[in-house]
């Protein structure tokens, strides 16, 4: 049975953080292969860092990641997967919008079907009303600019074989990582699957991922990536 990392980011999230470690490690002990709980503080203010600290010494196959400073959701999840040693990489939101326990749902594409992505996506999304706009919206573009790649590219919980990192290199630190990892996963041929996904409401603590200088810099860097990965692929063709 496959070996599994499953990566946490975590920026200013000191109010989740503890709930979503100790939810992850319930459910990883059940599911009765090896893995390892990777949180990574990405640069926070608050104390995201010291709880993680202190998990460390409660909590089975887990460790922190930390950087400063603070380096954007792509730059978190590219210290994760760096530092992952598994067969698959799962991450997975510290801000506990997601029941961890539906991996399952994720690994069953890849060791049944012969996946290497798994998608996941939200089937009735606990967001507000410009969260969703603006999701639907990125949505859109992207699915102009590259494709169909899934139904909900930025949904935070995925999983995917190792191997994959072998063969697609991430530039970005910003929150179009998932449209990067996946145009280019599709480009050299991995197989994209999608599961169903509860999601659940934000109980605690402030999502940055609608503000707009973020909105901004994630349309500016599409259209550089859509140039670039042209370009990439023309030369491999060569």
């Amino acid at each position: 049975m496959s070996s599994l990392s499953i990566v946490l980011p975590a920026y200013n999230e000191e109010e989740n953080v503890e709930q979503a470690v100790e939810h992850v490690s319930e459910v990883a002990q059940t599911l009765e292969r090896d893995y390892e709980i990777l949180l990574v503080n990405d640069g926070s203010s608050d104390r995201t860092g010291e709880i993680g600290r202190d998990l460390e010494d409660r909590v089975p196959r887990f460790r922190l990641v930390e950087h400063y400073p603070n380096r954007g959701y792509g730059g978190a999840l590219k210290a994760g997967f760096d530092a992952a040693t598994k067969d698959l990489i799962a991450f997975y939101p510290a801000d506990a919008q997601f029941d961890f326990g539906e991996v399952t749902r994720l690994l069953k594409p890849v060791e049944r079907e012969n996946a290497d992505i798994v998608c996941g996506y939200r089937v009735d999304r606990q967001d507000n009303f410009v969260r969703r706009l603006n999701g639907w919206g990125w949505n859109m573009v992207v699915r102009l600019l590259f494709g169909y790649l899934c139904r909900d590219i930025d949904c935070g919980f995925k999983l995917f074989r190792r191997e994959v990192l072998d063969h697609v290199n991430i530039v970005s630190d910003g929150a179009m990582i998932d449209t990067e990892f996946l145009a280019k996963a599709k480009a050299r041929g991995f197989r994209i699957a999608e599961a169903p996904l509860t999601h659940l409401p934000r109980e605690a603590g402030e999502a940055t991922g609608a503000n707009l200088p973020v909105i901004i810099k994630a349309f500016r860097d599409l259209i550089r990536f859509r140039l670039r990965l042209s370009r990439e692929l023309r030369e491999e063709d060569q």
